[in-house]
């Protein structure tokens, strides 16, 4: 009888669940790494977007007198830019970080039988540690500073769960290339700060006129940023539409990047 045919990418998805200790072991060694020998440790991803929410609460709502615009789930301008900075953080930090990992992870790649696929996968559940800690702030800061607490928060796993999808997709990607083209992490870094402001965090959807209406449709982090927003800050649940929406553009990147992970990593050793 034929050999029952395989779902394209079982292999994948089984070396990333049969590989689930080694990805404990590798995210509690990476998130230790990070803070090693420094006084202030894992509050330090604490510390980190609050003075970056600082700066820009300083430059755009007192110094250039950015306004919240009208509608918006609050007018707490702090808050609102905290809100949407939270998925972006998530986001770019797991693409930057995962971008140069396997060329990290070298050794092992060379001389064992090594699933390379799991490393981008550690690297966003590190940084999703840091995050969980960053929500958990912004969770006590709406309960002080508003005076609510949004139950609706309780479908944000979901939400973290497709930008993870979205996140990890798009990191087997640029990890995949960065082993044959070291000039990868280079172009990301900037395809970063390019995004970011493209991302209506600062920018808000209302200066996205005309044709600039478009690049704030196909971005998927619009639907993320407002999903944040919507929840933590606004007690609704997201919109369907923007959860489907983000749904597509997760499950594309997730697949997309694990196929396109699968067959550059037979070459990994050689130029590793």
């Amino acid at each position: 009888m034929p050999a029952a045919r395989r779902f394209p990418g079982s292999h994948f998805l089984r070396n990333l669940i049969q590989g689930r200790s080694l990805i404990y072991q590798l995210v509690r060694r990476d998130f230790r790494q990070r803070y090693v020998g420094s006084i202030a440790g894992w509050l330090w991803g604490l510390i980190h977007p609050l003075v970056l929410i600082g700066i820009y609460t300083l430059v755009f709502a007192y110094a250039l007198r950015v306004p919240v615009p009208e509608g918006a789930v609050t007018d707490n301008y702090p808050l609102f830019l905290f809100a949407g900075m939270l998925p972006w953080l998530l986001f770019s930090e797991t693409l930057q970080r995962s971008t140069p990992a396997l060329v990290d992870y070298s050794n092992l790649i060379k001389k064992t039988v090594f699933p390379a696929e799991i490393v981008p996968l550690t690297v966003f559940l590190s940084t999703l540690l840091g995050h969980l800690l960053a929500m958990a702030l912004m969770l006590a800061a709406v309960a002080v500073w508003l005076h609510q607490f949004s139950l609706a928060a309780l479908a944000l796993p979901l939400v973290v769960l497709l930008l993870g999808m979205l996140s990890l997709g798009l990191a087997w990607i640029a990890a995949g290339l960065h082993v044959y083209l070291r000039d990868t992490a280079q172009v990301v870094a900037v395809v970063l700060m390019a995004w970011f402001w493209l991302t209506p965090i600062f920018l808000f959807e209302e200066h996205f006129q005309g044709k600039l209406r478009i690049v704030l449709e196909i971005n998927p982090l619009t639907y993320a940023v407002r999903a944040y927003r919507d929840t933590l800050l606004g007690n609704r649940l997201p919109h369907a539409s923007d959860l489907l929406i983000l749904a597509a553009f997760a499950v594309a990147a997730f697949v997309a990047g694990g196929l396109f992970f699968r067959y550059t990593k037979r070459g990994f050793a050689d130029v590793l």
